[in-house]
């Protein structure tokens, strides 16, 4: 079916954008029940394949799991998908540039067209405000519960010293969010260099308010998931 050929492709993309490498992962809502979702079982995403795609209903228990190991963070997407309708996929990354301002109190924000949903900056999910002593992943439903009350209604929101949570009304924006997030934060990073404390233009509220409703990223998702598949169909042989 075309959904899972979609998901497969999601996989590889961010694993190809180095938005994700052997960590990391992404689900789609059910088109057929909004109360599933599905998820690749835990394997390096740039290796995905159709056999490796568990269904889980939002409580993140697998319906089919045939004996494959559960990523032990998929209380990140039940979670989100019971919270937000709106939300058709969930991005869970590693973004390497993402990550400082995770940490440092800077606030992302939006400076680059194709990322303007960073907008006036993201919520940033403090897992100690939940739970003292983890090893930051989210493996409980409360942990996911508390990071989609972070989210709220967000497009995203950073994890401390982990990484990010993206969203989106379809696969391809949750996929291209993520990709131009990554992007952002690298090119706000450069900016503030090159600043040295002088003046940055970011987008101002209208630019962002006219930016996000044509940020499908529907010319980017066709290229991006031909060569995905391709590489797929490739390793079959």
């Amino acid at each position: 079916m075309e959904h899972f050929d979609d998901l497969i492709a999601a996989n590889r993309i961010l694993a190809a954008h180095g938005v994700i490498d052997a960590y990391g992962h992404v689900s789609l809502r059910s088109p057929d029940n909004p109360k599933r979702y599905y998820l690749a079982s835990s394997i390096a995403p740039e290796l995905v394949q159709l056999e490796d795609i568990i269904e889980y209903d939002l409580d993140s228990r697998p319906l089919n799991d045939a004996g494959r190991e559960s990523v032990r963070e998929r209380y990140i997407h039940g979670e989100i998908y019971k919270t937000r309708p709106d939300v058709m996929a969930v991005v869970h990354n590693h973004s390497p540039s993402v990550i400082p301002f995770s940490v440092t109190g800077v606030p992302m924000r939006a400076l680059f067209h194709m990322a303007a949903f960073v907008g006036d900056g993201l919520p940033n999910f403090e897992i100690r405000d939940v739970q003292k002593g983890t090893d930051l992943l989210v493996k409980t439903a409360v942990l996911g519960k508390a990071l989609a009350s972070t989210l709220s209604d967000k497009p995203a929101a950073l994890m401390r010293g982990h990484g990010a949570v993206v969203v989106g009304e379809s696969l391809p924006r949750a996929v291209g969010r993520s990709v131009y997030l990554e992007q952002s934060a690298r090119l706000q990073m450069q900016a503030l260099l090159l600043a040295q404390g002088g003046k940055i233009t970011y987008l101002d509220k209208a630019e962002v308010k006219a930016s996000m409703p044509i940020q499908d990223y529907k010319r980017a998702w066709p290229l991006w998931r031909a060569k995905a598949l391709a590489r797929a169909k490739a390793e079959r042989r």
